[in-house]
């Protein structure tokens, strides 16, 4: 039945007394009884290396007997489409899944770039005419992930760092992230994108990301992580609340004592000298010879006497 047929019946059913609904459900099934092929996608977004089921069902008019069914792709038109299971490209990873009453989906495993087709499926009756392929067909993009992070963050900042694909995948996908090859435990992901928090140093490295299920990871990213400015002030403070002062008070006594060894020098004649090793035996006392108007009084070394005869 032509659609100028449908139309025209319709047409007089509107201008007519109004009719059961069983006689509308009639027509409807009468205009989809015939040829025809119809794919849950008509676009497949696939990851690399990848498995792909394109779903897919047919129908033929009564009478008809199926003598073929197969999935193939490149139609040239005059020439008889080729079989993609006898492809040797397809052969080992193209599974039928349906069967020669309605279903038609395969399975398309390990897709690639090459794969990026349009597909069609075909099926030929055991009458000259009763062949067809269902156009337009299914077209298959794969794509690859890439992380998308940026190339430096300062400590105490939030950064969020990106699983992305060319296209938009057609199931649902679950998304894994790694750090130095290692997966991340902790749930810190939102879809395709992973938050960090206050990161710190330890937190720097090369980050990939891949899906659940799936063997393929992305190329890793590098995420470098900045000293904040006020970080030293901020590890002084941690050290000393955090059983760190000690070692902090440890410092300082070798520093002033760095600093005091420096001091500890004597004048070209050798008359003045400070006492700097509490160790040595002997030692210089200092005492006032004189007072002048000078700037500075004029020091003496005053030798230690003998003890006196009783």
């Amino acid at each position: 039945m032509s659609f100028n047929t449908i139309y025209l019946t319709l047409m007089s059913v509107r201008m007519a007394p109004r009719l059961p609904l069983i006689f509308l459900l009639m027509i409807h099934g009468v205009s989809s009884a015939g040829w025809g092929v119809s794919y849950r996608h008509s676009h497949i977004c696939a990851l690399k290396n990848s498995p792909v089921i394109m779903n897919c069902t047919f129908t033929y008019p009564t009478g008809y007997n199926i003598k073929k069914v197969f999935w193939t792709k490149n139609t040239v038109k005059g020439k008889e489409p080729p079989d993609l299971s006898e492809d040797p490209e397809y052969s080992q990873r193209l599974q039928y899944l349906g069967d020669t009453q309605q279903n038609c989906t395969i399975r398309l495993s390990h897709v690639t770039q090459k794969d990026e087709h349009m597909y069609y499926f075909r099926f030929i009756t055991n009458k000259p005419d009763g062949k067809w392929i269902g156009t337009p067909g299914v077209t298959l993009t794969v794509t690859d992930l890439q992380v998308e992070a940026p190339e430096r963050v300062t400590e105490g900042h939030n950064v969020s760092l990106t699983c992305k694909s060319s296209c938009t995948l057609t199931d649902r996908a679950t998304f894994i992230w790694y750090r130095n090859s290692q997966p991340l435990t902790e749930r810190r992901d939102r879809n395709n994108q992973l938050l960090l928090q206050s990161v710190r140093r330890e937190d720097a490295g090369r980050y990939s990301c891949a899906l659940h299920g799936h063997s393929y990871i992305s190329p890793a990213a590098h995420l470098n992580v900045t000293f904040h400015p006020g970080a030293d002030r901020n590890m002084i403070v941690i050290a000393a609340t955090s059983g760190g002062l000690f070692i902090i008070i440890i410092i300082i006594i070798i520093i002033i004592w760095f600093i005091m060894k420096q001091r500890c020098v004597k004048t070209e004649d050798n008359r003045v000298k400070q006492i700097c090793d509490p160790s040595e035996d002997t030692y210089t006392a200092l005492e006032l010879k004189s007072t002048t108007s000078d700037l500075y009084d004029t020091l003496t070394t005053v030798r230690p006497r003998p003890p006196e005869d009783s």
